[in-house]
């Protein structure tokens, strides 16, 4: 049975809210997959998140081939476009398809008049391709990141960021974090290989395993049980690294969506877990992940900046401090940050990570854990974020991992390894 929506306006529309509106496309697209079958979101997630990732390039190509860019309200079109291009030179699908879906999604956004000059212009880039391609590669925004980000990374790793920027410009590897409350992580590889589904066990973490070739989780065995959560390795050392006890008071800061929730509750299904988190909708997510992996954990909205609001206070053994940050660890899986984040943010967040620390310190226990976490790869967030409490608050002792050269464990993406990811474990005098 033929669809009744066209999935190219519908990624143009994505894009535009992500771009034009200041949105998440993690915000943006389960409201636009509501009324679409399961294979179109896949294909759906694939030309938002590509264009959003190789956006530079488009950007260009496109002013190759047009005297004058499409604005104001017809900007919806060049967005079109652009996933036009990206089909063109990105994905397997026929090219004729590929034109034909775009010419029409000109018309289900009723500018039915440009769909003369959209199909031109898909057409000169196929005659094009290979050149366009090519000269685009050698231009200066072929980093596909802002000048600003580009700058702080080759400033923060001047051997490395050319290889970073290059992971952040690929595909992200899948990992799954084996439930050990049902299985061993041999016994679930098992269960994966009967399932036709290829695999292999990290070598850092006991329960952590990469999927060769990214899947949907309903094929997972088990999914649906609770046997297996999808999380980033590096994201896994987090719960790992705060060492949770049955029966001690643990709280899970900027909890959402509830990855380290559960896997706090995996370690240590009889400790008592708070997960806190300020945004509301978010807080379902982790309340969803709780459900499907059947534990428990008290869930509340609050602020870490004044937990004497929602703490009640209570004193914690542990405290998982998952700071909000500039996500610049995970941009392969947000290619969306790139565009959103803006140089000015940074400072900002890093009063709110010196605020919120400092606020949640005093509900540690003496002799409790807490480890703070971030998905940056900016030491301004990171190492000198925690040199900088380590000198405000005498009665706190650095415990690992750390480095000769800054305290704290920084990560960066690899290819077929972990995110971009910050620990520090902290130990109250």
């Amino acid at each position: 049975m033929k669809n009744t929506y066209n999935l190219r306006s519908i990624a143009a529309k994505a894009i535009t809210q992500v771009l034009d509106q200041g949105q998440s496309l993690s915000t943006v697209l389960p409201k636009l997959q509501q009324n679409i079958t399961d294979k179109d979101k896949s294909l759906l997630q694939e030309f938002s998140f590509g264009v959003l990732r190789v956006l530079p390039q488009l950007e260009w190509i496109i002013i190759q081939l047009m005297a004058k860019p499409l604005k104001g309200k017809q900007r919806t079109i060049h967005y079109l476009l652009m996933v036009g291009i990206y089909q063109l030179a990105y994905t397997r699908i026929p090219a004729h398809a590929a034109l034909a879906e775009t010419v029409n999604g000109v018309v289900t956004l009723k500018y039915p008049q440009l769909k003369g000059l959209i199909n031109g212009v898909l057409r000169q880039f196929q005659r094009q391709q290979l050149q366009l391609i090519e000269h685009s590669q050698s231009h200066s925004s072929y980093h596909l990141h802002p000048e600003w980000l580009s700058t702080r990374i080759q400033k923060a790793y001047p051997q490395e960021w050319q290889q970073l920027i290059n992971v952040n410009n690929q595909k992200p590897p899948m990992w799954l974090r084996v439930n050990r409350i049902y299985h061993s992580r041999d016994e679930y590889l098992t269960l994966l290989h009967k399932a036709g589904i290829d695999a292999e066990p990290a070598i850092e973490l006991p329960f952590a395993i990469r999927v060769i070739s990214p899947c949907p989780v309903a094929i997972l065995p088990g999914f649906d049980k609770g046997w297996v959560t999808v999380q980033d390795v590096s994201a896994q050392g987090c719960a790992e690294l705060l060492q949770p006890i049955n029966g001690e008071k643990i709280l899970d800061l900027c909890a959402a969506p509830g990855g380290k929730t559960t896997h706090l509750l995996e370690i240590a299904p009889e400790s008592q877990v708070l997960a806190v988190d300020i945004d509301g909708q978010r807080l379902k997510r982790v309340e969803e992940n709780l459900r499907r992996l059947n534990c428990h954990a008290t869930v509340k909205i609050g602020d870490g900046r004044y937990p004497e609001y929602w703490a009640e206070n209570q004193q914690f053994d542990r405290i998982l401090l998952d700071a909000p940050c500039s996500a610049t660890g995970v941009i392969r899986r947000h290619p969306d940050i790139k565009w959103l984040r803006r140089e000015e943010d940074i400072a900002q967040l890093v009063q709110l990570q010196s605020e919120i620390i400092d606020a949640i310190w005093p509900y540690l226990k003496k002799g409790g854990t807490l480890v703070y976490a971030t998905c940056s790869i900016l030491p301004d967030e990171n190492s000198q974020q925690i040199n900088a409490f380590l000198k405000r608050h005498p009665d706190a002792e650095l415990s690992g991992p750390d480095t000769r050269e800054a305290p704290g464990k920084q990560i960066i993406p690899e290819l077929t390894g972990g995110d971009g990811f910050f620990y520090a474990r902290l130990i109250k005098r």
